[in-house]
C-alpha cells in the first residue's frame, strides 16, 4: 500500500544488446498504466482504511444531533413496545375492566384530593401556576 495519491505504474525492464558494441546491452524502459480492477482495489484499500477516522470525526461534529435522532428514535421504538404490551394485556377478559376500574379510582381520588376541598384547590392552582411560569416564564 501506498501513502502517496499517485497511481501506481508497473515498470517493464528490457535489455537489449547493443548492435554496435559488443559487451554492452541497450535498456528500455516502459511503463504501463495500472489496470482499472487494481485502481478500484487501491481506492476501496485506501477507503477502508481510513474508515474509522472519518466515522469519529463525523461523530465528533454531529454528536448533539446524532443524540438527539437517537433519542427520540428509542422513545419511539419503546412507546410502540409499551403499546404492543398494554394491547396484549386488553386482550385478556379480565385485565380490560381491572384497568378501567384502576383509571376510574385514580380519578376519583384526584377529584377528592384536589377538587373537594378548597385549601387543596387553592394549593393545586399555586402548583399549576408555578407550573405555567416556569414553562412560559414570568409575567411582567
Amino acid at each position: 500500500m501506498t501513502s502517496s495519491n499517485e497511481p501506481e505504474t508497473t515498470v517493464i525492464i528490457t535489455e537489449i544488446p547493443a548492435e554496435n558494441e559488443a559487451d554492452s546491452t541497450k535498456v528500455i524502459i516502459t511503463e504501463e498504466p495500472p489496470n482499472q480492477t487494481q485502481q478500484i482495489k487501491e481506492q476501496i484499500i485506501s477507503i477502508l482504511s481510513e474508515l474509522p477516522a472519518y466515522i469519529g470525526s463525523f461523530y465528533e461534529q454531529y454528536k448533539s444531533p446524532l443524540t438527539v435522532v437517537g433519542v427520540i428514535l428509542a422513545s419511539i421504538v419503546s412507546l410502540k413496545v409499551l403499546l404492543g404490551v398494554i394491547d396484549e394485556l386488553n386482550d385478556i377478559p379480565l385485565l380490560a375492566p381491572t384497568f378501567e376500574l384502576i383509571g376510574i379510582g385514580y380519578s376519583a381520588w384526584f377529584i377528592y384530593r384536589y377538587l373537594l376541598r378548597s385549601s387543596n384547590r387553592q394549593q393545586l392552582g399555586q402548583e399549576i401556576q408555578a407550573l405555567k411560569e416556569q414553562v412560559f416564564g414570568k409575567k411582567s
